[in-house]
């Protein structure tokens, strides 16, 4: 028997629309199976313990595991690929930080682009650099210690935590607002680079927040500025390097992303998840604690921010001549 047409049309558009309903109940019912966390970066670094402490606020609101994976190497490229080419299903995120931004510009021979094939979620913390010297630098202020750069018989030796690094960049940013020539010491990480300047190898450096923080308070280095703008409630007596150099202005962005065309109702899923964690007293410390503020907002407004920190930071690279070695 023949169908009036008007009614096959109907048959048509009902058996058309079956195949977009796994996806649909999937984004729906999200998650309901274990994600993978990756973090580009040793266990036990900022990035780890960031990742690890929106990762167990991610499991205990959704109802899943969020696990935490390292994938250490190439300033965070390893784990950053293996996102890219993971499902776009929600089940595999990354940690994204301040190398992501960089390293577009640092490695030109990349097999992704982040921004491409990355798509922004939900920030989490900005938290600023602090400008760090050896007690034997005889200055309090970035002001005195520009003039004792100027005038010193010796160039002061800069440490980096690796050549491309957030504090690399950050104090290549300096010497090129501040128009200081500093002689730029490579380190394999934050903790030989800390331990280079505790014991007077390297005179100045540029370090998170998180990692600079306790030799600081311990009288091993002195903090002389942060690198945003304001000053930061975890060392509020320290001005913004901005007060001495205007315009100044860098700092580690953080929050996570997903492999590109994942559902938008996963996407809202984990923002609306992230975003709630800034309104809970427990969850607002533990960030604090980490050095950083909160950063609400929606996957658009983090989204803007990458293309903002990449531009950026692809100049710096460019200005300076960082390579990679």
């Amino acid at each position: 028997m023949r169908l009036p047409r008007r009614q096959f049309l109907r048959f048509a558009a009902c058996f058309g629309a079956i195949p977009a309903l796994p996806r649909l109940a999937a984004a729906q019912t999200y998650p309901s199976r274990p994600v993978r966390f990756l973090v580009g970066f040793p266990a036990g670094g900022p990035n780890d313990i960031l990742g690890r402490i929106i990762a167990q606020w991610l499991s205990d609101k959704l109802g899943q595991p969020f696990n935490v994976e390292n994938k250490g190497g190439q300033s965070g490229n390893i784990a950053t690929e293996l996102v890219v080419r993971a499902p776009a299903d929600g089940y595999t995120i990354l940690l994204v930080g301040p190398a992501n931004a960089i390293s577009g510009s640092l490695y030109p021979n990349l097999s992704f682009n982040f921004l491409r094939d990355i798509t922004p979620v939900a920030a989490i913390t900005r938290e600023p650099l602090v400008m760090v010297v050896h007690p034997s630098v005889p200055a309090r202020t970035v002001s005195e210690f520009i003039s004792y750069a100027k005038t010193n018989h010796v160039m002061p030796k800069m440490a980096s935590t690796g050549n491309g690094s957030s504090p690399h960049v950050t104090g290549e940013l300096f010497k090129q607002m501040s128009g200081l020539k500093l002689q730029v010491m490579h380190y394999g990480g934050g903790g030989p680079a800390l331990k280079a300047m505790i014991e007077g190898d390297a005179q100045v450096m540029f370090e998170p927040m998180s990692a600079s923080i306790g030799p600081v308070r311990s009288g091993k280095l002195r903090a002389l500025a942060v690198t945003t703008t304001s000053r930061s409630p975890a060392l509020p007596e320290i001005p913004p390097l901005a007060e001495s150099v205007p315009g100044f202005e860098a700092s580690a962005v953080t929050g996570i992303g997903v492999p590109k065309s994942t559902p938008p109702e996963i996407i809202a899923t984990l923002n609306k998840a992230v975003n709630a964690a800034f309104a809970d007293p427990t969850m607002k410390a533990k960030l604090s604690d980490t050095g950083g503020t909160p950063l609400s907002g929606s996957a658009a407004d983090f989204a803007k921010l990458l293309a903002a920190e990449t531009e950026k930071w692809g100049k710096v690279v460019k200005a300076a001549g960082v390579k990679v070695e």
